[in-house]
């Protein structure tokens, strides 16, 4: 049977052309084939790293008895949620919606041939399991009631759309004050895991934007147990699973609470903002490691996860069907490595000992590298075991890579790179090329698109993410270079996100098919909210302060529940803490400082302005690096301490 998706960009989708169903592109073509054979619609979305949507693939996608019951009775779409994020959090609020509860991937909706959701699940196992139908069983049942309650599945429907665009209630405003500090510190501790760092039980996802803002509040506060809470998390999620020794890099997210078993897939976005952390951490407390860790994950991304300056979207958990295949290791295969290598045989099962791998394991039989807390690359014979492992996963397939370029994804990358431009000169310039290759391949004509593979032509184009990390990176370049034309552009794209999605306080994610409200809260990266409102808080630092405007609507609106949990929405927290801080002029800032500008990383306030004369404001950034060199430096820190 010929594939509908055989001929897509998306990586996903390719994974799927080789199955039995006849899956369709979201388009024209399917919703036409539904209305004309009055079938309801199969909706299937997923990403190319994601474990759980393999296993649905194995069990019931590549199932020919399955796939009949689908290609007879419905008409079935398959959606990378990456290349469509709009259609993406449709459907997740319309499952949030009639379950009470967030969702997952794989998502499974049920529509009628008009579009109208009447049932939402996620993974479905093939045959029944966990409490749940087997989906066979379920695809023919709602085929049934498709054919002979089809009124009533379609009045379900339309409540539960009726129900997504609810009435706007009526602001509670709260005023804005220094405050949420405290609440912070305090919300932070109340969440903390004292034992192995980070905050809640598993599954643990790294939450950079929670940890950076706890960094801006030790700035203000000088509050030692919060820098703490920072560095045992940063420490925990280094010493195993997570954090991978081998290669570099972060896994998305902890199946356990010590940071042990990772989920294996690795994004560009956590590996983007980690690396923006860990180069932080690095400059406030002088700690080498933190900085070794930050530039092995930049180098795994150069090395493993790029092409032509651009950057991958994610890499797969998975191998050959098997999570984790890749990555772990038996522990007699890796006594003979060490031999191999020159190790001293009274070094190699004590070695392997301290980097977790031993004769039991400690996922499914094999071994994790986890290491000891006083093991280190100082430790004899360290490098040379870690080489050994690494010359080992040469000889292995590598896990799936999804070449997708996303717009948002690699302008996060891009700022990374160039905070670490101001600690290692090559990643400056890796910063630059990177932004160019960037450019050219997302905004093209005056439009700026959201994702495309190396080499194609973009279709999608950008949505407010897109916008806001993009003019980030940009400002990010100005800061590193001092070039205007980066600010000008960044003010010209930041222009056209207001007209596009801003409204009266309120920001759209996405125009057109799907118009879906943007969210003040952080998932696994920021709020494209709270990072369009940092880009304006730089614009109105930088170029004129109209922009504040913008911003202060913006908190006002939400300004109830930023004051009642802060934690919750840790960027936006960011954004009001640099709004209050942003009348802080030193009016006689000596020339040296104005020259020096994104190189200061720990000022009490995250954001300070130095004004020079009557027509310029100059920005001391939160960037990745810090300095105390200057005879000037003193004079500074003793008039913004004294605050």
């Amino acid at each position: 049977m010929p594939s509908h998706i055989l001929h897509e960009d998306s990586p996903y989708l390719q994974q799927h052309a080789g199955n039995p169903v006849d899956w369709y592109p979201w388009s024209e073509e399917a919703f036409a084939k539904a209305k004309k054979e009055n079938k309801p619609i199969f909706l299937s979305i997923g990403y190319s790293s994601c474990h759980w949507c393999h296993v649905m693939e194995r069990e019931s996608f590549e199932d020919e008895k399955i796939a009949k019951i689908l290609n007879e009775r419905f008409i079935s779409i398959k959606v990378d949620k990456e290349e469509r994020p709009d259609i993406d959090r449709h459907f997740q609020s319309v499952y949030q919606l009639m379950h009470r509860r967030a969702g997952g991937w794989p998502t499974s909706i049920f529509l009628t041939e008009t579009l109208k959701p009447f049932y939402a699940a996620t993974y479905i196992p093939p045959e029944p399991r966990y409490g749940m139908m087997g989906f066979d069983q379920l695809l023919r049942l709602i085929s049934e009631k498709y054919t002979n309650e089809k009124e009533l599945l379609t009045q379900k429907a339309e409540e539960i759309l009726g129900s997504l665009d609810p009435k706007q209630n009526s602001i509670q405003a709260t005023e804005l004050d220094l405050s949420l500090i405290e609440r912070v510190q305090k919300q932070a501790k109340q969440l903390f895991d004292g034992t192995n760092g980070g905050f809640g039980s598993a599954p643990k996802f790294p939450q950079v934007t929670t940890l950076d803002l706890l960094l801006d509040t030790y700035l203000l506060t000088k509050e030692r147990s919060t820098l703490e809470m920072v560095l045992h998390t940063l420490t925990s999620m280094t010493q195993g699973g997570l954090y991978d020794h081998v290669d570099g890099g972060f896994c998305r997210y902890s199946t356990d609470d010590k940071w042990l078993v990772p989920h294996f897939e690795k994004m560009t976005y956590d590996n983007a903002l980690l690396s923006g952390l860990f180069l932080r951490a690095f400059a406030l407390t002088g700690e080498k490691r933190y900085q070794d860790i930050a530039f092995e994950t930049i180098d795994f991304m150069l090395d493993k996860m790029s092409e032509n300056h651009l950057f991958y979207s994610a890499s797969d958990a998975d191998t050959d069907g098997e999570e984790g295949k890749y990555f772990v290791f038996e522990y007699k295969d890796v006594l003979e490595l060490f031999a191999k290598t020159g190790i001293p045989a009274s070094e190699q099962s004590k070695l392997a000992h301290a980097m977790g791998i031993t004769p039991e394991g400690n996922f499914e039989g094999k071994s994790i590298v986890r290491l000891q807390e006083n093991l280190s690359a100082e430790t004899p014979y360290y490098r040379e075991a870690i080489n050994a492992l690494r010359k080992e996963r040469e000889v292995r397939q590598y896990p799936f890579i999804d070449k997708k370029v996303q717009l948002s994804w690699n302008a996060m990358m891009i700022k990374s790179l160039f905070q670490a431009g101001r600690q290692e000169a090559k990643y400056h310039r890796q910063a630059l090329d990177s932004l160019d290759a960037l450019t050219a391949a997302l905004f093209t004509s005056d439009e700026l698109y959201h994702t495309t593979l190396i080499s194609k032509t973009p279709k999608i184009k950008a949505f407010l993410e897109d916008y806001a990390f993009y003019c980030d990176a940009l400002i990010e370049a100005y800061k590193s270079t001092l070039d205007e034309r980066y600010l000008i552009r960044s003010i010209q794209l930041a222009n056209s996100a207001i007209e596009k999605y801003y409204e009266a306080g309120r920001w759209k994610f996405s125009r057109g098919e799907f118009e879906t409200d943007a969210d003040i809260y952080d998932s696994s990266y920021p709020s494209s909210i709270a990072t369009m409102l940092c880009v304006l808080l730089d614009i109105s630092a930088l170029a004129d302060p109209i922009y504040k405007k913008f911003v202060f609507k913006t908190l006002e609106l939400h300004s109830y529940d930023l004051m009642r949990q802060p934690i919750s929405t840790p960027r936006l927290s960011k954004a009001v803490m640099r709004l209050l801080s942003d009348d802080i002029l030193i009016k006689s800032t000596p020339q040296k400082l104005q020259t020096r500008l994104g190189e200061i990383d720990s000022l009490p306030y995250p954001f300070i302005h130095f004004k020079a004369d009557k027509s310029e404001r100059y920005t001391l950034c939160d960037s990745s690096s810090c300095f105390g060199d200057l005879p000037e430096w003193d004079e500074v820190a003793s008039l913004l301490a004294s605050r």
